[in-house]
This record gives C-alpha cells, sequence and structure tokens, in this order.
C-alpha cells in the first residue's frame, strides 16, 4: 500500500495522475494539467452539505452525505474511480483540503479492493506549493525574453529551441488583439499553475538558460503573474528577432487567418465564414479608438473584401490591411514598450543568426 502524499514536488516533475474529488465548479476555478474531475459530490450535492455544515456542523454534514449517497450515486462514483485507478495505478487523488471528502473516496475505494493514496492538504497545499516555486524561479533561473514586432515569428522561433516557455501556448492566445484562438483560453489560475510547472521541470533538469516571449500584461484575458511581468520589465536581459515586412505579413496571414479558419469551418460549416468574418472585423472595431475613424473605416473594408474572397480560396487581399496594421498600429506600439524596457539587449538578429547564437550562449557568471 502507497502512503499518502505530502511530497508535492515529484507529482510535478513526473506528471503523475491526479484524480480530483472536488465538485466541478471547484474543477473548473482551478486544478492542474495531469487532473481529472471524477466528483465526489456534485455542486449541487457540494452547496447543500456545505450550508448543513455551516449551520449544523460537521457531524450532521456526514450525515446528511451519507444520505444523498445512493447506493446508485455510490456505484456511479465507484465505477468511475476504478476506472482510473487502473489506467492509472501510480496515480494519486485529492480534494480541497485533503480532509473528508479524500478521506471518503479512499475508504470506499479500500472497501472495493483498491488501496489508492490521496495527497495531504489537497488543491490548496498544491497550490500554495506551485506558486511559491514560480516566485523562487522567477528570481533565479536564467531566462532569456525573445523580442520582436507583431507577427516576426517569436513563438515559431521558440519551438526550435530546446529549453523554452511558451507563455501563449499556455494561454491559448496568440498575442494581440487578433490572437484569440477557436477554443476558450484556461482559467487564471489554471494559467498560473502551467507556468510555474514548465519552469519547474525545467529548472529541475539544468542552470542552461531558458528562453520566453517578451509579453505585456496581458495575452488575451489572462494576465501575467505581477512578480513575471516585473521582471520582464525591469530585469531579464532580451534579443531581437528582426524579421522583414513581408515575411511578417506572410506569418500573420498564417497565424491569424489560415491557421485558424479550418477549425470554424469543422464547427460551424455553412455558416464558418460568417462568424469568422464577425469575429475579425469585431477585432478590429476593439482598436477603432486608437486606429482613428480614417484609418479603421479604410482597414474595415480591406478586410471585408478580403474575407469574402477567401471563399473562392484568395488569401491575397490579406497582405494590405495587415500591412498597415503592423506599420501603423502594432510596431508603433512595440517601439515604445522596448524602448521603456530595462533589460539588457543580448543580440539582434533574424531567426537563423538567433538560432546560430543561441546554440553558444552561455549565462555570465553572477548573473
Amino acid at each position: 500500500m502507497r502512503a499518502n502524499i505530502n511530497d508535492l514536488l515529484p507529482l510535478f516533475l513526473n506528471d503523475t495522475p491526479m484524480m480530483d474529488v472536488r465538485a466541478p465548479v471547484e474543477f473548473h476555478k482551478g486544478a492542474f494539467p495531469n487532473s481529472h474531475n471524477i466528483p465526489l459530490l456534485d455542486d449541487l450535492q457540494r452547496q447543500l452539505i456545505g450550508t448543513q455544515y455551516k449551520e449544523q456542523g460537521q457531524e450532521e454534514a456526514i450525515k446528511l452525505g451519507n444520505e444523498l449517497a445512493t447506493e446508485v450515486i455510490k456505484a456511479e462514483r465507484l465505477q468511475a474511480w476504478q476506472s482510473f485507478t487502473q489506467a492509472n495505478p501510480e496515480g494519486v487523488l485529492y480534494c480541497f483540503r485533503g480532509g473528508l471528502r479524500s478521506k471518503v473516496s479512499q475508504e470506499w475505494l479500500k472497501d472495493s479492493g483498491i488501496d489508492y493514496p490521496f495527497i495531504e492538504g489537497g488543491y490548496k497545499a498544491m497550490r500554495t506549493f506551485l506558486l511559491e516555486q514560480l516566485q523562487t524561479s522567477i528570481s533565479t533561473m536564467p531566462l532569456v525574453l525573445v523580442s520582436g514586432s507583431t507577427a516576426s515569428g517569436k513563438t515559431h522561433f521558440l519551438h526550435k529551441l530546446k529549453r523554452y516557455v511558451d507563455l501563449e501556448g499556455r494561454a491559448n492566445h496568440r498575442g494581440s488583439s487578433f490572437g484569440a484562438m477557436y477554443s476558450p483560453q484556461p482559467s487564471q489560475i489554471n494559467f498560473e499553475n502551467a507556468i510555474s510547472i514548465d519552469l519547474l521541470k525545467l529548472r529541475h533538469q539544468n542552470s542552461q538558460p531558458v528562453f520566453m516571449e517578451d509579453e505585456g500584461r496581458l495575452i488575451g484575458q489572462l494576465a501575467l503573474p505581477h512578480e513575471l511581468l516585473n521582471a520582464i520589465n525591469t530585469q531579464y536581459p532580451r534579443i531581437i528577432l528582426q524579421t522583414p515586412m513581408n515575411e511578417r505579413v506572410d506569418i500573420a496571414i498564417k497565424d491569424y487567418i489560415t491557421d485558424i479558419y479550418p477549425y470554424f469551418q469543422k464547427a460551424h460549416g455553412e455558416q464558418a465564414l460568417e462568424i469568422f468574418s464577425e469575429k475579425i472585423l469585431f477585432n478590429l472595431s476593439r482598436i477603432k479608438k486608437r486606429l482613428g475613424g480614417e484609418l479603421h473605416t479604410s482597414l474595415h473594408h480591406q478586410l471585408a473584401e478580403a474575407l469574402a474572397a477567401m471563399a473562392q480560396g484568395d488569401i491575397s487581399g490579406f497582405a494590405l490591411p495587415i500591412g498597415t496594421l503592423l506599420q501603423k498600429y502594432y510596431d508603433p506600439m512595440y517601439d515604445y514598450q522596448l524602448k521603456n524596457s530595462q533589460g539588457e539587449i543580448l543580440k539582434q538578429g533574424s531567426q537563423e543568426e538567433l538560432l546560430e547564437w543561441s546554440l553558444q550562449y552561455q549565462v555570465p557568471k553572477g548573473r
């Protein structure tokens, strides 16, 4: 029989499968990349028992829980838990604090012939651990920012490196006003947890540099952890990816149009173009104030025409409005941000030049 778990580090370094027995509402608010929600209580049951606990105490709450756990419900829970434990014999289970729900779930499994450990302290202990580890990573790791104008291919560059953290990937958003993906962003808590785990793994591999894209405060609707944002603005050195404008336009069309549209076709069928067009033009409207009325009107017309032509497989119409957006909106904003950044610039160059440089780069002693 495996003992209950209080050493949290191996759980995240080894991607240990976790069975989360909290209610769905708790799970959706925040969990971990390798966790699977198979709740002991559904949302309504949790609410009823929680109210009973506050008003009548633990003994009455347990009594109500036993009343709600009919034989049918108990059999359903056990079947789902047994399937998980059989598929993940080295996994663990947890609730919010490693308390009553963990113990009840473990006891039911034990009665069915399965010994399965739970995490001491539960979700709360793991969340606290990851927040503490994130602070340690931010303050001690040799992080290098990959900077560059919008659509210069920073994410594509990152994926060619061995050691990197993809913030936009974790946020499920490609940055900028047009970067929303076809699927929702994770919760803020899940975003922070994933970043912390990525850095934790890299920190425990070796002490070589780790690369990360230079980001602003928000990636879509998600905010960078405050300490990480502060380090990006004041602490970390950076390299600058320089990409010709014609290549940036091609990258933008691929990243924001042609790579995304097929998902809309799959999800919406004949309505895909209409829904996708509404999304693109709405995103343009969000920056109307900064563009100014005249430029916004011109870009709206050009994008609407380009979207209509896409129905016939013609994407050439996107080049002009996207090029204009890069030159007149995104580039001035990037230049301002770079001017106000305090980190040292280590190298500027093309993707090939920076890839070659990154293979040779060693963190200076004392940094």
